[in-house]
């Protein structure tokens, strides 16, 4: 097979989870005879050709000079190029930025793409961005010929909304085994006695009703906050909280080691994400061994299930903080884990993806 893979800021992974996962399927498929290609932003730091067997696409990316515009014409540059690939599939990942391009894509190429997830709800959008989101997610899903959902209630979604079928697979994670409390005490933290919200610092992680539970509890328990505070949400949030001592802001954090531990040694980990699909912190929190407490939506709990506590509000949040240990709650942990290596381990799911694709193929 001859796959171009679209829609990142390319590999080795520098960013997030697409990019995770398209470094993963990149390698996992050109290990198997495939041939792979990744897009890249001219902007990435790694700047050879091949990564790991897998070929690597530069194409020119203005970001970083004008903005968010540049996102739709590094995109569109990528789809121009794939053009003249004789890609027998191109895997595209999301569409925020390249679904009004949908029309340059090759005709001869099988298109699949992941839907991602409710990109318009997000609240860091203005409103007229969010209403052409709207027209952009349409058009991803006419412009395709198969569709990926990574989340149950994404896929009811698009069943419900557009009336398509979509592959359910969701995203994978990998089981951490190596906890090291000097990794915690490097920020002056003891095991288990802090709690842990990793996030970006966005209007629709709920961040603010966690906190704000934090404040109204009587605990002296400090939370940690990891997260690039630079951004507007992030700076209202620093000045918001800046008098209570026992919410530390810690910015940013990309180790993986690191992030693992913290989640490790966490009491609660809080997760407030409620847009989008299976998110990949939440797998990842699931597989450090976390006890975990999730804003209560069809996304988390189709995950979760029954083996985490769930909140709305910020009286929720304050009342887990005063009740809740780890310790007590080892059966939740225990099946996170469980499902983590069961359902959704990287081996698992890349097979999964690869065996979509080859039934795609199939069919044309």
């Amino acid at each position: 097979m001859r796959i171009g893979i679209i829609g990142t800021r390319g590999i080795p992974n520098f960013h997030g989870g697409f990019e995770q996962f398209a470094e993963y399927f990149s390698v996992f498929l050109a290990s198997r005879n495939h041939e792979v290609f990744v897009y890249n932003s001219s902007t990435h730091p790694y700047q050879k050709r091949i990564f790991k067997g897998v070929k690597l696409i530069h194409c020119y990316d203005p970001e970083e000079k004008v903005g968010t515009i540049g996102q739709f014409i590094y995109d569109f540059k990528c789809i121009l190029d794939s053009r003249d690939r004789n890609f027998d599939v191109i895997l595209q990942l999301g569409y925020t930025s390249s679904s009004i391009w949908n029309r340059f894509l090759p005709k001869e190429s099988i298109i699949i793409t992941n839907m991602d997830g409710l990109e318009w709800k997000r609240t860091k959008y203005s409103i007229p961005v969010r209403n052409f989101l709207k027209y952009a997610e349409r058009f991803a899903v006419s412009s395709s010929d198969y569709l990926i959902s990574d989340s149950i209630g994404i896929q009811e979604y698009l069943k419900r909304k557009y009336k398509v079928k979509s592959k359910y697979i969701p995203y994978g994670a990998s089981s951490f085994n190596k906890p090291n409390e000097d990794c915690i005490g490097k920020f002056d933290l003891h095991p288990f006695n802090y709690n842990l919200i990793i996030a970006r610092l966005e209007p629709e992680n709920n961040i603010e009703i966690i906190l704000n539970g934090v404040v109204l509890s009587e605990s002296e328990t400090p939370i940690i906050v990891v997260g690039k505070c630079s951004n507007k949400f992030g700076k209202y949030l620093t000045r918001k909280y800046k008098n209570y001592q026992k919410i530390r802001f810690l910015g940013g954090i990309y180790d993986l080691n690191e992030l693992n531990n913290l989640r490790y040694f966490s009491n609660l980990y809080f997760h407030g994400h409620s847009v989008g699909g299976t998110n990949p912190s939440l797998l990842e929190a699931m597989a450090a061994g976390a006890l975990i407490v999730a804003h209560d939506n069809i996304f988390n709990r189709s995950i979760l299930k029954e083996h985490a506590f769930y909140f709305n509000s910020p009286e929720q949040i304050s009342s887990y903080i005063q009740s809740l240990t780890k310790n007590q709650n080892k059966k939740k942990v225990d099946f996170c884990l469980n499902e983590v290596m069961n359902n959704y381990s990287w081996e698992s799911i890349l097979k999964k993806y690869l065996s979509f694709i080859n039934e795609c193929l199939k069919k044309n």
